[in-house]
């Protein structure tokens, strides 16, 4: 673990300044923010020589490329005034793209090329990647990082000729695996483990062409049942539109422009036309997974992307009557990872065990949440669910709080803290 020392000094500033609003009323929500909203920084960053930075999942000694976005994205509102945690968060991005230039189809990599990580998985090895599980949200959330970074600083110096050959690879990648069946040579395989290892000898169940793109893995890191993943699509279509404003007004590229904007198109259509179900209760919603063909999979996962997060991450209005459908549905029993217990009711996943609520899941149902009841509950939840620890986990037992998966997510972590300053931003509840 290498530790960023000290933490910026806008930072520290910025815990007191929330805390000197809660502390009077709220103790226990003000010591979770102290502790949650630094815990990227006190205990995952590390700038490197050349100025980039590298931050560790928590527990894991590996970057991912989606934990990394979501670990420092609480931290944008400051980088609007302060240098130092602006560096920080340019130095990630360009990390992030070195990494896609590297390989597009891993998901997490070392800090250097020491073959550490998942050695004996049947795809490409590189001594880069700790892990080569192909899932499209991977691409997303860097584009996203480097958009929010800009409009956040006004700082075009991130968009160079690196993010332009990282954009065209990824370009390239998503629109391969819209034919991944025959256009596509990515294979993964890990025996023994069913949650990681792809049907079909390593390819995926076969898929029908929709004009959304194909990944192999959810964001929890385990195999989709079908190959087109709703929400990293709808994440995906989302970044699509960012990289047409930034190859159109910052670094002039009309053909990337261009086939953004086709891809763009091609992933909408494919949403609507092959991604919702009329519910017998709900009615139209989104399924989360689908193969075109006709088979689709009705839930939503605690990790993000999901279903739930389709405001947060700018696919739609939280209005809209297809996603309030959808979220009333995966709120609900009819969701097969929808949990309930003594302290707490919320989504889990299968990648912990069964009746296991995350953190992440009551974050983002908190940043998605319109009525001011519901945020109010959902902070009563993380307030009584942290297991006495000060900080957020990844799944719990919502019976008995003290039994929960990685002590140490720094993810998690940063969730909270920005769900709790919107609703203190936003709302009169505290």
């Amino acid at each position: 673990m290498q530790k960023l020392n000290p933490v910026p000094k806008a930072v520290t500033d910025h815990v007191d300044e929330i805390c000197g609003k809660l502390d009077k009323k709220h103790k226990k929500l003000s010591q979770l923010f102290r502790n949650c909203y630094p815990n990227t920084l006190q205990t995952t960053a590390e700038v490197l020589d050349d100025g980039s930075v590298f931050l560790l999942t928590g527990d894991i000694p590996a970057m991912w490329l989606r934990d990394s976005t979501a670990q420092m994205t609480q931290y944008l509102p400051l980088a609007k005034t302060d240098k130092e945690v602006a560096a920080l968060i340019a130095g990630l991005v360009r990390k992030q793209i070195a990494y896609i230039l590297i390989d597009p189809y891993a998901n997490a990599f070392n800090r250097e090329p020491n073959g550490k990580g998942h050695t004996t998985d049947q795809t490409d090895q590189n001594p880069w990647v700790w892990e080569r599980k192909y899932e499209v949200d991977s691409l997303c959330y860097p584009l996203r990082m480097a958009w929010l970074y800009y409009e956040a600083t006004g700082d075009t110096s991130i968009f160079d000729e690196n993010f332009a050959k990282a954009a065209d690879t990824i370009l390239r990648l998503w629109t391969k695996e819209q034919r991944h069946d025959t256009m596509s040579d990515y294979r993964f395989r890990r025996r023994g483990d069913w949650k990681s290892d792809l049907r079909n000898e390593g390819k995926g169940m076969p898929t029908n062409y929709t004009g959304m793109t194909w990944s192999g893995f959810r964001p929890s890191d385990d195999a989709c049942t079908f190959g087109y993943l709703v929400p990293s699509n709808m994440f995906a279509s989302v970044v699509l539109g960012y990289l047409q404003t930034i190859f159109t007004d910052i670094l002039p590229r009309p053909a990337l422009a261009d086939r953004a904007a086709k891809l763009q198109n091609e992933i909408d259509f494919g949403i609507k036309s092959y991604a919702t179900v009329l519910h017998p209760k709900y009615g139209l919603i989104y399924a989360c997974e689908t193969d075109g063909y006709g088979n689709y999979h009705l839930f939503d996962d605690a990790n993000v992307p999901n279903l739930l997060s389709a405001p947060y991450l700018g696919f739609t209005d939280v209005s809209n009557p297809v996603y309030q459908n959808t979220r009333q549905f995966i709120l609900s029993d009819e969701n097969p990872y929808f949990y309930r217990g003594k302290y707490a009711e919320g989504i889990g996943s299968p990648h912990t065990p069964k009746g296991y609520i995350w953190h992440i899941a009551l974050s983002m149902q908190g940043l998605t949440a319109t009525d001011e009841n519901e945020m109010k509950n959902i902070l009563t939840m993380l307030e009584q669910t942290d297991g006495d620890t000060g900080f957020m986990h990844e799944g719990f037992d919502p019976n008995a709080p003290a039994t929960f998966t990685r002590p140490w997510f720094a993810w998690s972590n940063s969730l909270f803290a920005e769900f709790l300053e919107k609703v203190l931003n936003e709302t009169d509840i505290l």
